[in-house]
């Protein structure tokens, strides 16, 4: 039974629509390697040109953060769940948001 890697949505396209793909590997970084085989390109887009995860991607092994664990180097066996998910950032600053600023007792 390999790996089950959880595809975010924008990636999708590079695994032909697929949300989960099966890889193998003992570590994340050999997982990574096995998921660019299979689907090329995909790497190219959470990793940096030195191979390393872009710091806006989030990797989680059965729902732990791998930066709590040992990172790429963090191992996986046969069942585990790897989730890749791209940070989401944006919106308008607190003290531009009419909503804060009501429930703060303001306005």
């Amino acid at each position: 039974m390999p790996v089950t890697v959880r595809i975010p949505t924008p990636l999708q396209r590079i695994t032909s629509g697929k949300g989960e793909v099966p890889c193998d590997g003992a570590t994340i970084s050999e997982l990574l390697a096995d998921l660019e085989r299979k689907h090329p390109g995909v790497k190219e887009r959470i990793c940096d040109e030195q191979g390393k995860l872009r710091r806006f991607v989030n990797v989680f092994v059965n729902e732990e953060d791998i930066r709590f664990l040992q990172g790429d180097q963090t191992p996986v066996k046969d069942g585990d769940e790897v989730s890749i998910i791209p940070a989401i950032a944006g919106g308008a600053p607190a003290a531009a948001t009419p909503m804060v600023a009501a429930s703060e007792g303001g306005a």
